[in-house]
């Protein structure tokens, strides 16, 4: 399948118009303005969804990863293909590199496991319509994705790779997942500059189980 945008900063937003499609590519990429390590989230409560760890990141070869907290609400700015369906009770955590590369974990928690199972379906439509749609917003990109299978981890989880070209010459990759655990739903998003053959996908997916089986 096929999926563009660009990453950088820390998080993707849907594209409104060329100005904002541009700042949701930068998005996409991941680029960390400044890596300075944040204060560490405090621990949750033994009901409350685990996070991932920096160490359980796709290991990238020249940087340590770091994070900010575990924070309420949605991510700003919202990130590109699946932000647009994120309710207000949505938690995230950001992290980034010293370099091109960041990720992002986003978790919700849902009043029962059908609604549960009905917002990862509406993620999984999302991510298999993102490419298309990202075209449509901006003539001047060119997206390319791909679904990379589903991993046997709780109820589920699935793996999408996402590539955007600009017509100024800006080329970025992200990976995508969505995996259930009973009522609560986690993405996880890793981007940085580069394509497909730059895509830690092996590396994402094992990061994908981790965060799928500590959520409880």
């Amino acid at each position: 399948m096929g999926e563009t945008m660009k990453i950088r900063a820390r998080g993707m937003r849907q594209s409104r118009g060329i100005r904002t499609t541009v700042a949701a590519l930068a998005a996409v990429a991941g680029v960390a303005a400044a890596a300075v390590p944040a204060v560490a989230a405090t621990a949750p409560a033994s009901d409350t969804p685990r996070f991932l760890e920096p160490s359980e990141l796709p290991p990238h070869p020249t940087s340590p990863w770091y994070a900010g907290p575990v924070t309420a609400g949605q991510p700003d700015p919202l990130p590109i293909c699946v932000g647009d369906a994120l309710p207000s009770i949505t938690t995230h955590r950001e992290f980034w590199t010293e370099y091109d590369t960041s990720a992002q974990q986003i978790t919700v928690v849902e009043r029962s496991e059908q609604r549960a199972k009905d917002f990862a379906k509406l993620l999984r439509k999302d991510l298999a319509g993102c490419a298309k749609k990202l075209m449509q917003q901006d003539p001047d990109i060119t997206a390319t994705q791909k679904y990379y299978g589903r991993l046997n981890v709780e109820e589920g989880a699935d793996v999408y790779g996402i590539h955007t070209a600009s017509a100024w010459g800006s080329s970025d990759i992200g990976l995508f997942s969505v995996g259930r655990d009973g009522t609560t739903v986690t993405v996880v998003r890793w981007g940085q500059m580069g394509n497909f053959q730059h895509a830690q996908v092996a590396d994402f997916k094992a990061t994908t189980v981790t965060a799928v089986s500590k959520l409880y």
